[in-house]
């Protein structure tokens, strides 16, 4: 099944590089399992949030979303890696409409999200971990543990 979007993928954008965004809806940013040091990538984040277009974080992207934020990242004392039942605390229209109060999701994360940053709210959390899912609705920053593009996210396709 098609889901007639059109997505264009490309490597971290600099500063330099903000005028290819031209008529862009939203951006992702994603990563993967391994901590890394955010001091490398905060200038590279900093600026993305302040288009003002919907930012998602996804796994790492979360957690420097909420780095950089104001939030606190740190080792989680149990490592979440596969299927994991998720309870949605929020639904924001924009993230978790239609999705149900509990779903399985793909994890895959050494570190996690201990304290979401000022103005988020906690949208969703594992057994394991306190934030699978936070959100700002009013600047549009969506920050999720998860990873909802791939097949074992059971409801990926409305997130």
């Amino acid at each position: 099944m098609k889901m007639k979007r059109y997505n264009r993928l490309s490597p971290s954008i600099l500063a330099a590089d903000f005028n290819i965004l031209g008529e862009q809806i939203a951006m992702v940013k994603e990563g993967g399992a391994k901590f890394l040091h955010f001091d490398v990538m905060d200038g590279l984040f900093v600026p993305s949030i302040s288009f003002g277009i919907p930012v998602l974080g996804i796994c790492y992207g979360a957690q420097l979303m909420m780095h950089v934020l104001g939030g606190k990242v740190e080792k989680a004392p149990v490592r979440e890696y596969g299927k994991t039942e998720t309870f949605i605390d929020g639904a924001y229209d924009s993230l978790f409409a239609g999705v149900d109060k509990s779903t399985i999701v793909w994890m895959s994360h050494f570190d996690y999200i201990s304290k979401v940053a000022p103005g988020f709210d906690i949208l969703a959390h594992t057994a394991d971990c306190p934030v699978a899912a936070a959100g700002c609705e009013e600047k549009k920053l969506y920050a999720i543990q998860f990873h909802p593009e791939v097949l074992h996210t059971v409801q990926g396709k409305e997130i």
